[in-house]
């Protein structure tokens, strides 16, 4: 049960936050309704023991039994995006409902290209259709935003290769901003893949770096990402509370880890929010942000993730504008857009201070 109330005030306050996500799978944003249009529209057939309504898909998404479960139904609901307006319309309904519910400013999208071109879809396809749903969140909704292609892990490295270049033109031109990897964290370690991320780099001498580590793998997953693949940014992390060295690590060279406490619960990585370990983080003055990770399937999209957090750890306005500002200072856009954003926030702790007194 939550220990704290959520007033009015304070859910307008965390409305109006410039809020910045970093992880988020546009995949993981594929709402029932969408699912079952799109399958429809492109005849797919989804499995005999897939669930027939709605209301049915809803339900079955309130119960994974880990994160195994979670991705069998991942994988089903990306069959049924075929085309490039499919995965523009994907990108769009992510983008209009959290600019109209959650107070998005900016948002680093993920999306998994080997589980559409294993299908017959085309990189191209794929690209195109998230580009354009970017562009047109940037210029209809005023999100700023950046893609980030992953690759999955339960996949062998070669095939990650194979991705990669077929991604080239992307990642040359910038329209990839960086380079993730996803997927079952067991027994797929960081060190597979060393030579995807070498390659990528030899592409984009800048490209941005990040994977998932610490989430199910213990502490080493975390190091062994930083130290091996170079990346910059670490997704979940929760496990690095098992080294003080390594927290010490994350603070000192301003490592942003991307929690996603909601789902951290639907698959069972804590039984409780408030196990979730971001007390520790600000202890040890570790940066992290707060995220939806799929929400479509996790029954919570980033206001609602704000939301649970503070009725379960009653941070006060102090701790917000900390967690805010370094999810700013974490996000990899431009610094001018930064400075916007860091402006945007001052405002609204300013409007609030009084009334959250």
């Amino acid at each position: 049960m939550p220990h704290h109330q959520c007033s009015e005030t304070m859910r307008n306050f965390l409305q109006e936050l410039p809020k910045c996500e970093h992880h988020v799978h546009l995949e993981g944003t594929l709402e029932p309704e969408l699912l079952f249009e799109l399958a429809k529209r492109n005849n797919i057939v989804l499995p005999e023991q897939f669930p027939k309504s709605k209301a049915e898909l809803t339900e079955r998404y309130n119960n994974f039994a880990d994160l195994q479960d979670f991705l069998d139904f991942y994988y089903i609901g990306t069959s049924v995006l075929l085309t490039e307006d499919d995965f523009f319309q994907l990108a769009w309904n992510y983008f209009e409902r959290v600019a109209k519910n959650d107070g998005l400013a900016h948002t680093e999208v993920f999306f998994d290209p080997q589980s559409h071109t294993e299908r017959g879809v085309s990189m191209d396809t794929v690209v195109k259709g998230f580009k354009r749903g970017c562009e047109k969140a940037e210029e209809e909704l005023g999100i700023s935003t950046k893609l980030i292609m992953c690759l999955l892990r339960h996949l062998p490295s070669s095939h990650g290769l194979e991705t990669i270049n077929q991604a080239e033109e992307y990642i040359v031109n910038g329209h990839i901003h960086a380079l993730g990897l996803d997927s079952a964290e067991k027994p797929f370690p960081p060190e597979l893949f060393v030579e995807c991320y070498e390659k990528v780099k030899q592409l984009h001498g800048s490209i941005n770096l990040t994977a998932h580590a610490g989430e199910e793998g213990d502490h080493t997953y975390i190091t062994n990402s930083l130290d091996l693949l170079n990346v910059k940014r670490i997704d979940h992390g929760v496990n690095s509370i098992q080294s003080v060295e390594l927290l010490q690590r994350l603070s000192d060279e301003r490592i942003l880890l991307s929690v996603c406490p909601l789902s951290n619960i639907k698959l069972q990585v804590f039984k409780e929010l408030t196990q979730i370990p971001l007390l520790k983080f600000l202890e040890h003055d570790v940066p992290f942000s707060l995220n939806s990770d799929d929400p479509a399937y996790f029954g919570g999209y980033i206001l609602d993730n704000y939301i649970a957090i503070h009725e379960n750890f009653g941070f006060k306005i102090e701790i917000w504008e900390k967690i805010v500002k370094n999810s700013i200072h974490g996000s990899w856009c431009h610094q001018s857009r930064k400075d916007e954003l860091l402006e945007k926030l001052q405002k609204v702790i300013e409007k609030y201070s009084v009334l959250l007194e």
